[in-house]
């Protein structure tokens, strides 16, 4: 038989630690801590503490900071967490110096830090700028939808939720009827069902409380066109999102990062799907950000489709800000991108398709706009949306007596026994005289060099939401509202700066 030597984990060592030696140089904890100790004037968080005669102290905002950035850096974003690796893991304790701040400390200080997290962030970004980080050559600006501390279940219209109320009271009044009978009878169900049935109205009776409050205290919120738009009664800023996974409830985070080594310059959110609008807040604080003369003086910037209007063009032209920026078309006038579609598995929609009409089976005259369906039959027209991805666009109905009668149901409607008739959008060819920013950027960025600096824009901005998403594990927001939501985005992309400093950057 082998002889090992002995183990025996019922004992204890008591091993002397140097907090200081713990943090190795090269490792993010280092450059943290050399950061937040050297570099950073955090005596804005003075204003807080009115405790310098009497009262307790207070933990050190610098000791609640690098824990925070510490943590999230890798993945944790959970107060009690937190609290856990700095009462277990020794990196922690010497970051907090072994104070082991409570989680509800760590909760409250990143919750109150909207007030101080953009001095933070723009401090961060002279340091990059000073250590050569920012090559001030290219900008770029995109968004990433990430999910919230919010269920999608609690989304809906006012009109929805009053609905569901009622039909939560009906339920509720149904089962109280059922217990009344069944007591009258001196009958009695089984103890398991009943006990069930007791416990499935209290969890109605909580929610219908929960729609009345809500619904007695906020009114439909607006969207664009100022019609009503989903709420959400969980968090109310918050909005349905569609991702590759579905759709989630959450927000959408807006970054504009610098080409060199895709540090972020500056970083919001938005509780919509809608990009568009933030575009001119976040320019102006990237400059607000950067020292110096007005860095889009000399940077080229890029933006994808989801930013294109004719206002934020309008914006862009008139700052003289060079950028470039793809509209909805962008690839269907490029010629390499004329045969892409034979390079996606797109085999099963065709077979769904075959047969079926195509946009191209219906004819509208440009001059009248009158538009006739495959059958040689009028439709009527819809709606006329200018805006539509950017692009004119009138919208056309076929009449229900004439879809009900057509030999071609099979060919043009999706389901055969399909109750209502055809729509049919038609995009217009041309742009109308008031979008002349939109034809302006569609001459530039169609150009050899205009393609050339517009394909720049995949390697600057979407690496910065891989990091933070995937490889840090940032990829949920554990906080309710904009305003702690959008400082929480900030974390996220201040813990990514930070990471560009540790490996490209000079820490002593």
């Amino acid at each position: 038989m082998p002889r090992f030597k002995h183990t025996d984990y019922n004992q204890i060592k008591m091993i002397p630690v140097d907090f200081k030696t713990q943090l190795s140089p090269g490792t993010f904890e280092h450059a943290l801590d050399y950061l937040i100790e050297e570099e950073l004037d955090l005596s804005i968080f003075n204003h807080r503490y009115k405790n310098d005669a009497t009262g307790a102290t207070a933990y050190d905002p610098k000791v609640l900071l690098k824990v925070v950035l510490a943590a999230y850096s890798r993945g944790v974003t959970a107060s009690r967490q937190i609290e856990q690796l700095c009462r277990e893991n020794i990196i922690f304790m010497a970051l907090s110096c072994d104070s082991q701040p409570h989680y509800t400390t760590i909760a409250a200080f990143i919750s109150k830090l909207h007030g101080e997290i953009e001095t933070i962030f723009a401090d961060v970004l002279v340091l990059c700028d000073s250590m050569g980080l920012i090559g001030r050559q290219m900008f770029a600006i995109d968004g990433c939808k990430i999910s919230s501390d919010a269920s999608k279940e609690w989304s809906g219209t006012r009109k929805k939720f009053k609905e569901k109320k009622a039909k939560m009271e009906r339920e509720v009044r149904r089962l109280l009827k059922k217990h009344q009978d069944e007591d009258d009878q001196d009958g009695s169900s089984a103890a398991g069902h009943r006990e069930r049935e007791e416990q499935k109205l209290e969890t109605m009776r909580q929610k219908v409380r929960k729609y009345k409050e809500w619904l007695d205290k906020n009114p439909d919120k607006k969207g664009t066109r100022n019609n009503p738009i989903q709420s959400n009664i969980t968090d109310n800023d918050s909005a349905k999102l569609k991702t590759s996974h579905g759709m989630t409830q959450g927000y959408c985070g807006i970054a504009v990062s610098d080409q060199k080594h895709q540090v972020v310059l500056s970083a919001d959110v938005i509780g919509s799907a809608d990009e568009r609008p933030s575009l001119e807040p976040m320019i102006h604080q990237t400059q607000a950000n950067l020292p110096g003369e007005d860095p889009f003086k000399s940077a080229k910037f890029s933006a994808d489709s989801g930013f294109c209007s004719e206002s934020t063009l309008k914006f862009l032209f008139e700052s003289g800000i060079d950028a470039y920026v793809a509209d909805q078309n962008f690839r269907k006038r490029d010629e390499r991108f004329k045969e892409a579609d034979r390079y996606y598995p797109k085999e099963r929609t065709k077979l769904k398709t075959a047969g079926k009409f195509t946009p191209k089976d219906f004819h509208v005259n440009p001059e009248t706009l009158v538009c006739t369906c495959p059958a040689g039959r009028k439709m009527w027209l819809k709606s006329r949306n200018p805006k539509t991805h950017g692009r004119p666009v009138v919208h056309y109905q076929a009449h229900v007596a004439d879809c009900k009668q057509c030999s071609y149901r099979k060919r043009c409607l999706r389901r055969e026994n399909q109750a209502t008739p055809r729509q049919f959008a038609w995009f217009q060819t041309h742009l109308p005289e008031d979008q002349k920013y939109t034809k302006r950027m569609q001459r530039k960025i169609d150009t050899t060099e205009g393609k050339h600096e517009y394909s720049k824009r995949l390697g600057i901005i979407e690496p910065v939401f891989a990091n933070i998403t995937r490889t840090l594990g940032l990829n949920r927001f554990s906080f309710r509202g904009k305003k702690k939501v959008s400082t929480q985005w900030k974390l996220f992309c201040l813990v990514h700066n930070i990471g560009k400093i540790q490996r490209y950057g000079t820490v002593t």
